[in-house]
Order: structure tokens, then sequence, then C-alpha cells
């Protein structure tokens, strides 16, 4: 049979989309409707009825297989080999063939199709179911929200996502009601998949309910801080819950209640929408069974306690006026102490017990041997953190190089590490270094004496002529610039105040000079005249000091300058 593939294919991807079931699943459950309904259409379930289903082309292909026998015993699952290769010219059955009667969609009888659709949606109901299966069965103990979607006398049909579950009257949490459309929470207890697939129990009533929204509500509870050891519930009446804190610091009950009861109140907004409230006693967890046997029947006040651990039995003492908060309404509080702290627990006044004699723990006792052992708690904490902290320093102290060359690093590299400067071979550097200034300081000490230079200088005089007028001459001037300086001086009167000129343009020169040369002192200057010939030049210094500037030709000067700028 050909039908249209293009709307065929669109029709697996909508029930895909719209279910969630895959286009595989699909055509497995079409292919088995298809065998069941045409074996029934047959006559025998025991008939060998295969399918094809080619969706990409469009082809639906059934058959009906009988085996090929010379000599039949069943004609409904076997054939003739006469039959089988009747009207062929050459025989292509022998015994033991398998011969293919095809069949077509077309005679499918109307009750067939009928059969085909059942199946179908059974099919895809439990695939459905299936899939819910795995969806849910990672959040068994967790809270979902849902829509309600039909509200009865027996209880309330909720639609989570792809599926509707059903909460009963009994999973509610007291008389508490809901209209069709409201937004509600619940909590998935268990996920249990049978031969009609997956069966999701949701409730409301459920201690795992209390103690997500707990979880919810209180921060420190949610960050671990705090841990809920027990809880004992009649929902919609009254809750106990059993808290401890590993850190003796926290009151892991004042921790959960918060300030003036603000964090436990709103765990009590989320449990129920009727006008009786649920209570809510928020105890602390103890290892002693005597003290909490004590906390978990707060609010009465116990004056002591027997408790005998090998029975899981307690008597508790409780003050004359304190009886009736010890029973509580329908004896709802010392039942829920027993089911928190796993004892089978007795109430007797404490006059009864005087008469009686009765020889128990009092309470002051109990809490005596919880604050001992809390210090205790604490002290080891201490040591503890402090031998952490002293085996972190010793850890940092013995700190190796390592040595290890990394891939890419060139061998012999060592990473950097926290220099530590020796003050001794700082010592030893220092007293180097000084004794290397004063050797330097030595070699360029001043020379004391220079009369033997001064004599040498008059055993070979010098011709005298007039120079340019100067005191010294520092060792850095060249020969060459002196010469010229002695020469300048045979010009006549109009060329001394030239070289006047000069001699002040030499001395700005040598300023700039001294401004890049570092002065030394006098023992480094080496003078080249003698006595006589330094009072001379210091005479014509002074002669040409008061020569009266107004006979200065300045044109001169400007001649000088354009024939030096040639």
């Amino acid at each position: 049979m050909t039908i249209d593939a293009t709307q065929f294919n669109a029709a697996l991807e909508e029930i895909e989309a719209g279910k969630g079931i895959t286009r595989e699943t699909v055509l497995a459950a079409l292919e088995e409707a298809l065998i069941k309904g045409y074996r029934k259409q047959l006559g025998g379930d025991d008939a060998d009825v295969r399918v094809n289903i080619d969706a990409d082309k469009g082809i639906i292909e059934m058959w009906q297989v009988k085996i090929v026998r010379d000599d039949v015993q069943d004609d409904f699952l076997e054939i003739a080999t006469e039959d089988a290769n009747e009207g062929k010219k050459k025989p292509q059955y022998k015994d033991g063939d398998e011969y293919f009667i095809e069949a077509s969609i077309d005679d499918l009888r109307k009750a067939t199709a009928m059969s085909i659709k059942s199946i179908m949606h059974q099919k895809f109901a439990e695939a459905e179911k299936g899939i819910l299966y795995e969806a849910f069965k990672d959040k068994i103990g967790t809270i979902i929200t849902g829509k309600v979607e039909k509200v009865d006398e027996k209880g309330v049909t909720v639609n989570l996502v792809r599926t509707s579950v059903y909460l009963p009257h009994s999973q509610l949490i007291g008389e508490e009601k809901f209209n069709v459309g409201d937004q509600i929470k619940v909590y998935i207890s268990d996920v249990a998949s049978g031969t009609k697939g997956a069966h999701i129990v949701v409730s409301r009533s459920n201690e795992g309910f209390l103690r997500c929204i707990l979880n919810e509500e209180v921060p420190d509870i949610y960050n671990g801080s705090v841990i809920v050891k027990g809880i004992a519930r009649e929902a919609g009446e009254r809750s106990k819950i059993a808290v401890y804190s590993p850190d003796p610091n926290i009151d892991p009950a004042g921790a959960c209640i918060g300030p003036n009861g603000t964090k436990i109140q709103k765990v009590v907004g989320h449990l129920g929408n009727g006008q009786a409230k649920e209570k809510i006693d928020v105890i602390a967890w103890s290892e002693n069974p005597g003290l909490f046997i004590i906390e978990a029947l707060k609010p009465a006040r116990v004056a002591g306690v027997i408790v005998n651990p090998d029975e899981k039995s307690a008597t508790a003492i409780v003050k004359d006026d304190s009886f009736s908060l010890a029973i509580g309404r329908k004896g709802a509080n010392v039942r829920l102490a027993a089911k928190l702290t796993g004892y089978h627990i007795d109430i007797k006044l404490e006059t009864e017990a005087m008469e009686a004699n009765l020889s128990y723990q009092t309470i002051e006792e109990l809490q005596a041997a919880e604050l001992e052992a809390k210090n205790k708690l604490v002290m080891e904490l201490a040591a503890q953190k402090a031998a952490e902290m002293a085996a972190a320093t010793a850890a940092r102290n013995d700190i190796k190089v390592n040595t290890t060359v990394l891939p890419g690093l060139p061998e012999g590299y060592v990473a950097p590490q926290d220099r530590v400067y020796d003050d001794s071979v700082n010592d030893d550097l220092n007293e180097a270094l000084e004794a290397e200034v004063e050797e330097t300081e030595e070699v360029v000490a001043p020379v004391e004496e220079e009369a033997p230079v001064a004599a040498k200088a008059e055993e070979k005089p010098v011709e005298e002529t007039p120079v340019a007028p100067t005191t010294t001459v520092k060792t850095t001037t060249s020969l060459a610039d002196l010469e010229a300086s002695l020469e300048s001086e045979d010009n006549n009167k109009k060329t001394s105040s030239k070289k006047k000129f000069n001699k002040k343009k030499e001395e700005s020169e040598d300023k700039d000079d001294k401004k890049g040369v570092t002065d030394t002192s006098s023992a480094e200057r080496m003078s080249i005249y003698t006595e006589e010939e330094l009072a001379e030049l210091d005479a014509e210094e002074s002669e040409d000091d008061y020569e009266d500037e107004d006979d200065v030709d300045y044109d001169e000067y400007d001649d000088y300058y354009d024939e030096d700028n040639r």
C-alpha cells in the first residue's frame, strides 16, 4: 500500500512534539498494531503475519506467510507444494520454503481497523508512561508545582507538565480546599513502574513535604550549617522537628525559628490554607536520649527522666501543672515525641514520683552534662584548628625549590623564589666597596709639592711674548689653543681690543666646557708659566680692563664676524 509520505512524516513529527514519543516508537507501535489486527481478521493468533513500513517512501506492506509442505498437516499455517507452484512454468518452491501471501490495507475490515486504532492508543499510553517514569524517577523526594484540573469529594487531580496525577483527600493538609486552576505544590513520594506504565504517588501531608519547605525557607538548613535530624508530623495538627548544628557556636533551634519567629512563620504559611494552622515545635537534637526526650516533650516542663536504652522506653517526670501540655490535644504531643525520639514514653507527675520515691536524672544534671560535652567539643575543635594552622605554617617554611623542568622550559630553569637576604653577606660586600673607595682616593690624592715642576720651567725659559690675559690653564686645554693665544699678542692696539673679545668668547666656551667636565682640585692643574710671567700677565690684564670702552671700534667687530662667517 502506498501512502502520502509527506503527510505521514508530518503526523509522526506532531506526535513526537506533542506527546514526547519518538518516531521509532510510533513506527514500532504501528507495526505491532497491524500485525495483531490482521491476525485477528485471519482468525488465529498463531498466524505468521509480517509488516514492513517505509516512512520515507510512504509504503506499508503486509503479508501472511505459510510454510510450503509436500504433505500438508495444517492448511492455516502450511501450503501444498503444488498449490505454491501453480501457474508457474518452472517450479520455484520446494518443501520447507516460505510462501508470502500479500495483503492489502484496503482488505482490512472495519472491525480490524478499530482494533488497530485501539492497540495504537494503548501503545501510546504505555510509551507516555515510560517517558514519565524516566522523567520523574529522579524527582522522588522533591516538590513540584502543578495546576488543579479537577476537584471532587475524594481528592484533587493535578496536572504536572505532561501528565496528571491524583492527590487523594488523605494526602491533603487538614481541611484545606482548592479550586480548579489553583497552583499547588505536591511532594513526589514514589514513582512506580508497572505493567500499565508509571504510577506517580504525590502527597502534601508527608513528612518529606515539610522537609522540602524547610530547605526552601530556612537558609541555614539550605547551606548545611543546620541539619534536620528528624521530623514527626500529623498534618494539619502539629509537627516536631529535631535540628542539630556541627558548629557549637550556632543555636540550631534559634536559627530555624528566626527573629520573632519570622522564618518558621513562612514555613507555616505553606502548610495548608485552612483556618486552623499547623503548629510546629523546633527542638535541639542531642546524643543524650534523656535530654532529647525532655526537649521533645516541650512545651511541657519536664523535671527529669528515667531512661531504659535497652528496652527503648522512658518515664518523663513532669511538673504538676504541665501534665496536659505533655499529653497534648488528643495525645498528639506525647505521641509525636515518642515518634521523634524512637522511645516509648510514659508520663508521671512530679508529686507521684516523689511519693513513689523514684530516682531519676534531673534536667539540671542532664543540661550540665550536655554543657560539659559541648565545651569539650569546642576545645577539641580549637585544638584541631590550631594544629592545622601549625601544620600549614610548617609546610610554608619547608617549601623546597622544584627543580623539575616543565615542558617548554629550558633545562636548568628554576622558578623564582622568595629571596632571603643574609646580613653577613651584605657586610662583607660593604667592606669590599669601602676598601675600593679608599684605594681610589689614594690614587687621586693631591700633589703637595709643585716646586720641581717650576724649577724645570726655569731651566728652559719660554721666550717672552705677550699672552692673552689669563691666570691658569687647565690640563684639558690643547696646545694649539695656547699657541694661537700667544701669537695674537703680537698684533697692534686695535687688534688688542679684538683679542679682548676673543678672550671673553674663550671664557664663555670654557664655562660651557666646565658644565660637562667635573671640576678637580688645584692639585690636578699644572701651570706652564713662571711667577714673573704670571705677574706680567696680570698687569696687562689690568690695563685692558680699564681701557675706555668708548674708543672701541664696533665696525671692526662686524668685520671680524663677517670674516669668520666666510
